[in-house]
């Protein structure tokens, strides 16, 4: 919260009045919770039917250890596995390839083939999971490989259920991660969308992402309509490609931040069901409920944390925490004090998971829907949070929507200049930071780090190359063939890409592939 005199800002630079009565909230009855437009939550008893998903973010090294982790946390009562993937996996490199030396399995999990997905998930049974990727450019290729593995446990695409992250515009507004050029990844994303309708109805196609733009610096009113923007683009891009607002848009989900202001936080929430509904239903004319009622995952602020006395951070965690389950998400990752040095420790992620367990069980919180909902301050910031994005939204439909936005440099300068302003809010001392300008202890604390073996890449580089050794080479070339093939005509991409993946070719091959033919991204000359 930045101070100025008396003044009160919150990051979206909305003024907080001393006190909030009946005058500032619109004299309109609050619905039910399950009833359009979801403001109050998407599910008429929230969590008495069901609580919310435990889902810890995890990937780190070879597929053997991200295993061993995943276990790990099962046994403790995660309820839903997350995967973290690795840098070269996220731009579409091989571990083997010299571009990706050094960053094999340093910021998640290492997965080159068919092999090492196999591994990542030996003895944990896909039919009775729910599994969330966080991979972006290759999203389709991750999705296929975990098909290809749930196939051969014996389990049918129709019984899988998860989310592939697969939200490409974020990439080229917030966080970098992209190949290609924005057109032809939006083609991945439909054709992702039509292919799940076709062979994984339960699988969610896309988390549209607000975190990672809310990571760059975004104010929370800036991560609510730019969110929404894209997910407007991804409902054209569909309904172009032939698909039905009330088929595609149940398989929507969001993935948003929890960050420190705790009743914006809460607000932001329930602003993006009551915004998203009127989108779905006022410019797309659904009518399907589960289309117009926006479900989100939410992670805590790895931004907030910070490296100086990191115990504070199991603070600020439960705090975010609180406010995303007070705004109604339906699944939650809880991040790890230690997460502003390195990768978590075992200790640290499982203080980060009994977090979730203590607010499950013991706080109250799966008693009643909607606990905040009525409060003169919450509902005041609601509203105010819902009209800044819709004017944020409404100058990106000026500019010709968000891919042209994108293109315009508009959405990431707006996000630059926020970032700015609130890092210079803390330098100024007008934004307090517990343990960074105010507080600070002299000695530094210190914390058991977690630390990546370097021999994990070396074996994993061994593995990939004999995968190449011992496969059907002209199979492999047959099927890569394949796959440019299909890339030239507008025949849905998946189905060549699968059998390209079951021949045994690489997600760098895949994709080498396809740079060849739709080129990369370049933002400094865009």
């Amino acid at each position: 919260m930045a101070t100025t005199e008396d003044r009160r800002l919150t990051d979206s630079g909305i003024e907080i009045k001393p006190v909030y009565t009946a005058d500032d909230v619109a004299r309109e009855a609050l619905e039910l919770p399950g009833e359009y437009p979801f403001t109050r939550g998407p599910y008429a008893t929230m969590y008495r039917g069901r609580p919310w998903t435990i889902r810890q973010y995890a990937g780190y090294g070879s597929a053997e250890e991200t295993n061993a982790r995943f276990r790990y946390l099962l046994e403790r009562g995660q309820t839903g596995l997350s995967v973290a993937f690795d840098l070269p996996t996220q731009l579409g490199y091989d571990s083997d390839d010299p571009l990706a030396e050094g960053e094999v399995g340093r910021t998640g999990v290492a997965i080159d083939s068919l092999a090492d997905m196999e591994a990542l998930f030996e003895g944990i049974p896909l039919g009775e999971v729910s599994t969330s990727m966080t991979i972006n450019a290759p999203a389709a290729l991750l999705l296929l490989l975990y098909e290809l593995v749930a196939e051969g446990q014996g389990v049918p695409g129709e019984r899988l259920r998860g989310t592939v992250q697969n939200d490409i515009l974020k990439e080229y507004i917030a966080r970098g991660n992209y190949i290609f050029p924005p057109r032809p990844s939006m083609r991945l994303t439909t054709d992702l969308f039509a292919y799940c309708a076709e062979r994984l109805p339960r699988w969610n196609t896309i988390s549209i992402s607000g975190y990672h733009i809310r990571e760059a610096g975004s104010s929370a009113a800036q991560e609510l309509g730019f969110t929404l923007a894209n997910g407007i683009a991804y409902c054209e891009a569909a309904i172009a490609a032939g698909l039905s607002p009330d088929a595609f848009g149940e398989r929507l989900s969001f993935f948003f931040n929890a960050h420190n202001h705790f009743f914006q936080e809460v607000a932001k929430f329930r602003a993006a069901r009551r915004l998203w509904a009127r989108i779905m239903r006022e410019r797309f004319g659904a009518t399907n409920p589960r289309a117009l009622a926006l479900r989100f995952h939410a992670q805590t602020g790895g931004s907030t944390l910070t490296a100086q006395q990191p115990e504070n951070n199991v603070v600020r965690v439960a705090i975010q925490a609180l406010s995303a389950v007070c705004g109604g998400a339906q699944s939650l990752h809880t991040n790890s004090f230690d997460e502003a040095l390195a990768l978590p420790t075992e200790h640290a992620a499982t203080i980060a998971l009994r977090t979730q367990q203590i607010l499950q069980h013991e706080a109250g919180t799966t008693d009643t829907a909607d606990p905040l909902g009525g409060a003169y301050f919450l509902e005041a910031l609601t509203d105010e949070l819902e009209a800044r994005a819709r004017e944020l939204i409404e100058r990106i439909d000026e500019l010709g929507g968000a891919v042209a936005a994108i293109e315009q440099g508009f959405v990431q300068s707006e996000i630059e200049a926020s970032a700015f302003r609130y890092q210079a809010e803390i330098e100024a001392g007008e934004r307090v930071v517990v343990g960074v300008n105010r507080f600070v202890e002299e000695e530094d604390t210190r914390v058991e780090l977690l630390h990546v073996d370097p021999a994990s890449e070396r074996a994993q580089r061994e593995r990939t190359t004999r995968v190449r050794a011992e496969r059907d080479q002209a199979a492999a070339d047959a099927a890569l063939a394949e796959v440019r093939r299909v890339a030239t005509t507008s025949e849905n991409l998946l189905p060549a890409m699968r059998e390209a993946l079951r021949a045994r070719c690489t997600i760098g091959e895949i994709c080498g592939a396809l740079r060849e033919l739709w080129g990369t991204y370049d933002a400094q000359r865009a």
